[in-house]
């Protein structure tokens, strides 16, 4: 690791090594040991998010930069990414940090975020927006409300005291983004079912689940949804072809096909939601690997996972007042209820997106907890 900037009894310097990204990697399994909510991920997958050969750095850069303390022992953690699908997208200036771990210390959360800084300007970004691990489309904003509660699969989790050292830095509130719950004593609100089926009839709308027999053509249908159906929202990125691809391969063995449904219009597709079971339960058990054991404690508590997330839900612009988006949350409700979950985390919501969260409050969401995007300018 090479030395790139020093606080008082820290040095911050930048991964250069697989022992770097090795320490890299290991620190929040260090700093949350005392930590009965949080979910350890599976340390594979954050390496196969860190490597330069993962789909997102064709059109991204990044550098990784860790902090010592005089012991030489790391105490702190961060990312540097230069998004050009982006800046591409939005022509903002924009760049982000991501991957942001550290101990109690405003010092050295401050040289983190120095560093981070130094690098993005260098390439001539003129702020600092994140945390973003690595985009918008990934684990995104910082968790500054709701901490009684662990985190659901692939959402994360920090100590309260993490929003203290970032607007220490500087940063400030650009985005709030809301998760919401649900749970099996709500049931499913009757004048809501009434009125989506009469707006399924007037429509013509059938919601159908994935059909495994044709996962990458029903892939590719998701792809065009997605790119097309998210554009206009604040800080949407569109996933190329490669991410989708590398994001499916590691969805379809958990994938459950009812808790995916499809919303058609005389056969075409109008809009597409996703839902997957709540696998922290099990992740939560591993300890972050799979092997020597992890694989059987996977899946042993994945036989019946006791709730789901609502990880994506989009329908396109012409369609937006027709009840898609409630016929497609109404279905996977039903089905989870089925399988005799309890709850469910519609995840997440921008909080302007009055539309979307009106929909989800109608069927019985309640607001639960709050992620917050922060941004910086860059001198």
């Amino acid at each position: 690791m090479s030395a790139t900037a020093t606080a008082p009894a820290v040095t911050v310097g930048t991964v250069r090594s697989r022992a770097d990204l090795a320490e890299f990697i290991e620190l929040p399994y260090r700093l949350y040991k005392g930590d009965a909510t949080w979910v350890p991920p599976l340390r594979r997958d954050v390496a196969h998010m860190l490597e330069k050969s993962h789909p997102f750095y064709q059109h991204a850069d990044r550098e990784l930069f860790m902090a010592r303390d005089a012991s030489g022992q790391v105490v702190g953690r961060i990312a540097a990414i230069k998004n050009d699908a982006h800046i591409e997208q939005h022509h903002d200036g924009v760049g982000f940090f991501g991957f942001f771990e550290s101990v109690r210390d405003p010092a050295i959360a401050g040289a983190l975020f120095d560093a981070a800084a130094a690098w993005l300007a260098a390439r001539g970004l003129t702020v600092m927006r994140g945390p973003a691990s690595p985009s918008i489309n990934d684990e995104f904003g910082l968790l500054v409300d709701g901490f009684d509660w662990p985190p659901v699969v692939m959402m994360p989790h920090n100590p309260p005291w993490y929003a203290d050292l970032i607007t220490g830095a500087g940063f400030t509130k650009a985005k709030d983004l809301i998760a919401y719950r649900h749970t099996s004593a709500e049931g499913l609100p009757e004048r809501v079912v009434k009125i989506a089926e009469t707006l399924a009839k007037r429509y013509k709308l059938v919601v159908r689940p994935l059909d495994m027999s044709q996962f990458p053509q029903e892939v590719d249908r998701v792809r065009q949804l997605y790119n097309t159906a998210w554009e206009a929202n604040w800080g949407a990125v569109p996933m190329t072809d490669a991410e989708f691809a590398d994001l499916a391969k590691q969805l379809k063995p958990v994938v459950v096909p009812d808790l995916v449904a499809f919303a058609e219009v005389d056969g075409k597709l109008a809009g597409f939601a996703l839902a997957l079971p709540d696998l922290n339960v099990a992740l939560k058990r591993m300890g972050g690997n799979l092997f020597p054991f992890g694989w059987v404690k996977a899946l042993w508590y994945s036989r019946k996972p006791p709730g789901l997330r609502v990880l994506t839900l989009g329908v396109l612009k012409e369609y937006r007042k027709t009840g898609a988006a409630e016929l497609m949350y109404l279905a996977i409700i039903r089905n989870g209820l089925k399988r005799g979950m309890t709850y469910g985390e519609s995840s997440w919501i921008l909080e302007d997106n009055a539309a979307m969260r009106q929909s989800i409050e109608k069927i019985g969401g309640v607001p639960y907890k709050t992620y917050r995007v922060y941004d910086k300018p860059i001198r």
